[in-house]
């Protein structure tokens, strides 16, 4: 059977996110590193959608030409009928670092889409959007936040969000005119009716309000039926495009025929150990890391500006291997951590050691999660070079991607749900890691006990 689906990814915990959305619904789906050739794609059976990790979400206009041109032609070459190119839930991003508006360019000119369906919401995610402002929740337990007041997003280190009206946020990235499918569009009694006029506009976008899951399947709807003209539908946004396509496809019965497993989401059991490696400055991830040092783990405090710093930085990760090996050697679970959230000293004081090397405000910004990333990947692939384990975890969606390629991984597949967004993956490599689980996490996902829940597993809650 063909594929369904082909996407990029602007950051990789989002990349596992339409992973998981997809593998839970019965579509084999695998998240590759790099852009994979058709025999990588063909060594996976029955695969119905593939993704690939990208990074353009640290990138500048410039940079993304250079990268996401050739990797959209990538996916465009696969044959998939839908292109994506999945964005953070909370649209994070600029016009000089991560323009989703400069993406949209790049989509609509290679693939002909006139007017490019966007969504943000994914209300399994906590995000929403209502007459074009997106709302979103700072963990699963809060209220949701408009974007512009949200305690984590507004401090956004690269890209802090000070406009939650998706339309006005874009039209600083783009020329293109964006149109708005608002919820009362979505109720109406003929939404099809709806969706053509505005199409007949031809706006460069059409963003789509996203309140509840009988929107998706809305949404999932028309989606479906747009014409594509004999070329793939480029589309923008959240994992609440798989969430709307996947909603529409079991409410119309075409799901069973295209499974290419049973759907559900599986459980795991229990590991001996965990080691966790984070580069997140988010409070979420503060809160989940004291949690874990209230039952039991163990903490290593890294140095960032002494990982970055040239002179220093092979030495920092040796002595931090060696110091973690020591913490893991009495079988200690254990976190190993750049900051304690968004007022940690150790932010500043890498904010000083960029600026002595030379680097401007705009420098920090577009290459922090490439300097630090790689320095947090040797120190957890020098961990795996000595001590085995069968599950680790790497928190911060800016650093995670850099952290997954100095460990030499290939591909990834979700094998369990842990929290919205960040499932459990297998690790698929040419090294001794093949097989490994690693979750790799956004920092602002997932509940205060996530690390304890990877560490004693699912399926134990269910007895």
């Amino acid at each position: 059977m063909s594929l369904l689906l082909a996407y990029y990814g602007d950051d990789f915990t989002g990349s596992t996110d339409v992973m998981e959305v997809l593998q839970w619904a019965g579509l084999r789906t695998v998240l590759f590193l790099s852009a994979p050739t058709p025999d990588q794609l063909a060594r996976f059976d029955n695969l119905r959608a593939f993704g690939i990790a990208g990074w353009s979400r640290s990138m500048s206009p410039g940079e993304m030409d250079k990268e996401l041109a050739p990797a959209l032609d990538k996916l465009r070459q696969s044959g998939a009928p839908l292109i994506h190119y999945k964005t953070c839930s909370t649209f994070d991003s600029s016009p000089e670092i991560g323009s989703i508006g400069k993406a949209i360019e790049l989509g609509r000119a290679l693939f002909g889409t006139r007017s490019v369906p966007i969504l943000a919401g994914a209300p399994v995610l906590g995000r929403f959007t209502v007459f074009g402002n997106l709302f979103a929740r700072s963990g699963l337990d809060t209220e949701p936040f408009r974007l512009d007041r949200h305690p984590t997003m507004r401090h956004h280190p690269i890209t802090p969000m000070d406009e939650s009206d998706i339309r006005v946020h874009l039209s600083r990235q783009t020329g293109l005119t964006i149109e708005l499918f608002d919820v009362l569009h979505l109720e109406d009694s003929s939404p099809e009716l709806r969706l053509n006029q505005m199409l007949a506009q031809e706006p460069g976008g059409i963003l789509f309000d996203v309140l509840n899951d009988s929107h998706l399947r809305t949404i999932g709807k028309l989606i479906a039926t747009m014409d594509r003209e004999n070329a793939p539908l480029f589309l923008a946004g959240s994992s609440g495009i798989e969430y709307a396509l996947a909603a529409h496809l079991e409410a119309t019965g075409q799901m069973d025929a295209i499974r290419s497993h049973p759907a559900g989401k599986p459980l795991f059991g229990p590991t001996k150990q965990l080691a966790v490696i984070t580069g997140s400055c988010s409070p979420v991830n503060d809160r989940q890391i004291a949690r874990a040092l209230d039952n039991g783990f163990s903490e290593l405090r890294l140095d960032p500006a002494r990982l970055v710093h040239p002179e220093s930085s092979d030495r920092e990760i040796h002595h931090s291997i060696v110091r973690a090996l020591q913490l893991l050697e009495n079988g200690a679970n254990a976190i190993f951590h750049t900051s304690r959230g968004p007022d940690d000293p150790r932010i500043s004081a890498t904010l000083r050691q960029y600026e002595q090397m030379g680097f401007s405000e705009r420098d920090i910004k577009l290459k922090n999660g490439r300097m630090l990333g790689p320095k947090l990947g040797k120190i957890l692939r020098g961990i795996l070079d000595k001590k085995t384990f069968q599950r680790v975890g790497v928190a911060g969606g800016d650093t995670s991607g850099f952290v997954a390629r100095e460990l030499g991984i290939e591909a990834l597949e979700a094998i369990a749900p842990v929290a919205p967004g960040s499932p459990l993956c297998r690790v698929h490599a040419k090294n001794p890691l093949d097989g490994i689980e690693i979750i790799f996490k956004g920092g602002q996902v997932g509940r205060p006990e996530i690390w304890e829940t990877i560490l004693k597993g699912t399926a134990r809650l269910e007895h």
